[in-house]
């Protein structure tokens, strides 16, 4: 999952490595904050801070939906579950992609239609803005700051491959720890300089490089691996289940998911509801997570916001096709018990694999130094550009949401609006900043599955309910919100994730009694039951407004 406990082997860790990786990353920095000081000057209105404008084209949009999308829970965590899981690994992949057909029949262009900026402009069209808009933006600062924290403990770990730095080293007089400190604050300040100078300006166009450095470094490893084997796939595979350990096994479904347990029925059962659970989350929690959904209101059309959807599944589908090179082309190239003593999650897999093909085909240990340091810098900005996109989520529903219409009534000007959203996203960054600062020792993993969720649980529902649903009302929104929001993070609390299992958060402390690690299976239907619940045992009904919203939603008369 998302890349955590990094560590370097020794002949990597050369001065022409760390040089490289420094300045590969500087020479990042520089062109993202140049884009965004440009993107600064094109920014005048709310419209241009929250939504770019609406100036993006398709291809634009689905560049930059990509960026957004692609984590480093993709490129470094997917490699690493298929180099060690084989087949099963693969069902992360498949899953990541499959999210986005829902997202393209149920979400983008109705709500491209119905909204203005946020999530909660389409729930609150028809119900009582200030509840409505109050449990939109809790439920989006939840998600985005569980996102956040793992993407950003994910890049503390990392700067050890960056730059380097194995225990018991130091770089520029810090050890690991205080390195990985020191890199939070960075990630974290210049993402907070992305949002509140570029706003959704910048942060795109940071995305669409993102994305170009992204697909660009997994096309070349593809390639080099596919050249290693003279393009024949069957050896590829072979080679890898051969150096796995696990046999044939390796490329057949159950050395992860849906495990049999002989003699013990019932935790044969659990490992199945577990893979189900994990299935649900993922495919409907695309539809639901907040930085995605913003993403839907930058384009001028509805219709480019289908056109846009189109080209991120391309994108998307394209890199996950490529993950399945890049993980059995580790299995096979560098095995797996190289890759199990340098991450028991197998996170380093892709990372590994490109110094053993700069090795290869670069000449040696210097090749394998310059590989490396592409591909660790291309780690970093994928997760530079995730950051930016959650803050700015989640700082355009406080201040849009909550400031503009819970506290002021709708009488915020436009010019307060951005300058509370501009210090949302200095506050959001710094919360996030110090959360993750204290839970570097945390499962990353179980932050990202978290978020997928919690976005399926309390936003989803409530989503499609307002879309779809006539009867659909204010008590029902919240009672989707809030059910589904309590009940994904009370299950992951009490589940063998947090505590009562050698791997939990707290593996010396046993409170678990939920026996699946993701919540999903339960929290998902709950949060459309209490939707279906709180509606019906209100009285409140607005037809007209129904009616005006779903010709909105169908035809775009009447959007911003």
């Amino acid at each position: 999952m998302e890349p955590h406990g990094f560590l370097l082997a020794a002949d990597a860790s050369t001065s022409t490595s760390r040089t490289l990786t420094i300045t590969l990353f500087l020479v990042f920095v520089a062109i993202t904050l140049a884009i965004t000081i440009w993107a600064s000057r094109q920014t005048k209105t709310a419209t241009d801070f929250y939504a770019g404008g609406r100036s993006f084209s398709g291809f634009q949009n689905g560049m930059a939906i990509g960026g957004d999308y692609m984590s480093a829970a993709s490129f470094l965590g997917i490699a690493g579950i298929i180099a060690l899981y084989g087949y099963d690994g693969f069902l992360y992949s498949i899953g990541f992609l499959v999210a986005w057909l829902v997202a393209l029949l149920l979400v983008a262009e109705f709500l491209r239609n119905s909204g203005r900026y946020t999530m909660a402009d389409v729930l609150a069209f028809r119900m009582r803005q200030r509840p409505v808009r109050t449990a939109a933006s809790v439920s989006t600062i939840v998600v985005s700051v569980f996102y956040l924290i793992a993407q950003m403990v994910g890049a503390g770990a990392l700067v050890a491959l960056l730059l380097g730095i194995a225990p018991g080293t130091t770089f520029l007089g810090m050890d690991a720890d205080t390195a990985k400190i020191a890199t939070i604050i960075l990630v974290g300040a210049l993402m907070i300089t992305y949002v509140t100078v570029g706003g959704m300006k910048g942060t795109t166009y940071v995305q669409i490089v993102k994305a170009f450095l992204l697909m660009g470094g997994a096309l070349i490893m593809t390639l080099m691996v596919l050249a290693a084997y003279k393009f024949n796939l069957s050896t590829l595979l072979g080679d890898a289940a051969e150096q796995s350990g696990k046999g044939a096994a390796f490329l057949e479904p159950g050395l992860r998911y849906g495990v049999e347990t002989q003699g013990d029925a019932l935790k044969t059962f659990y490992s199945k509801m577990d893979l189900l659970s994990l299935g649900i989350a993922l495919v409907l929690g695309t539809a639901g997570l907040p930085h995605i959904l913003t993403r839907f209101y930058t384009v001028p059309t509805a219709r480019t916001a289908r056109k846009s959807v189109l080209w991120a599944i391309g994108i998307i589908g394209t890199f996950y096709l490529f993950t399945l090179a890049l993980g059995f082309g580790a299995a096979a190239l560098v095995g797996s018990k190289d890759i199990t003593a340098q991450d028991k999650a197998g996170n380093t897999a892709a990372p590994q694999l490109a110094q053993e093909l700069g090795n290869r085909y670069l000449g040696g240990e210097t090749g394998g130094a310059i590989m490396l340091a592409v591909i660790a810098a291309v780690a970093f900005a994928t997760i530079l550009a995730v950051v930016a996109g959650l803050t700015l989520a989640s700082s355009s529903s406080l201040a849009h949401d909550f400031y503009a219409s819970v506290i002021k009534r709708g009488q915020a000007s436009e010019r307060d609006e951005v300058r509370v959203a501009r210090i949302a996203a200095l506050v959001i960054g710094a919360i996030a900043i110090a959360l993750s600062i204290f839970a570097q020792s945390l499962n990353v993993a179980f932050l990202v599955a978290l978020a997928f969720a919690v976005a399926a649980s309390a936003n989803l529902p409530a989503i499609l309910y307002s879309l779809f649903w006539k009867r659909f009302n204010t008590s029902g929104a919240l009672w989707s919100i809030y059910g589904g929001l309590i009940t994904a993070v009370g299950l992951v609390f009490f589940s063998p994730v947090v505590s009562g299992s050698p791997t939990a958060m707290f593996p010396d402390s046993d409170w678990h009694f939920f026996p699946l690690s993701n919540p999903g299976l339960i929290s998902i239907p709950v949060g459309f039951l209490c939707g279906w619940i709180g509606t019906v045992i209100s009285k409140e009904d607005d037809a007209a407004k129904y009616a005006e919203l779903e010709v909105r939603s169908l035809t775009g008369h009447g959007a911003h």
